[in-house]
């Protein structure tokens, strides 16, 4: 298999994990609790908050930004108890969608 196929079946496996994710109840829950420090648009208006729209941020495996969202880190509070992983998980999906 080619590189290019392998990068194919990557993509195609985590568009459709993606859309496993209720990402209409991401968007109101990021609206809630996250846009504040993250800006709406992704692009962070918080001195050390990530922006989502560089792929930099975002360009982490789901389980490693969904155990970094439950433990929070400086400013940001930890969602372990507060989100259950179904929704921080629609979060993440919601947040790949403000990537340019």
């Amino acid at each position: 298999m080619t590189l290019r196929g392998l990068l194919a079946l990557v993509i195609a496996a985590a568009a459709q994990y993606a859309s496993a994710n209720d990402i209409v109840r991401g968007a109101e829950l990021y609206r809630q609790l996250c846009a504040s420090c993250h800006g709406p648009q992704g692009v962070s208006v918080w001195p050390g908050a990530p922006s989502f729209a560089r792929r930099e941020a975002m360009m982490q495996p789901d389980m490693a930004l969904l155990e970094r969202i439950r433990a929070g880190r400086n400013a940001m509070p930890g969602y372990r108890g507060v989100l259950t992983d179904r929704e921080i998980l629609s979060v993440i999906a919601y947040t790949r969608t403000l990537m340019k």
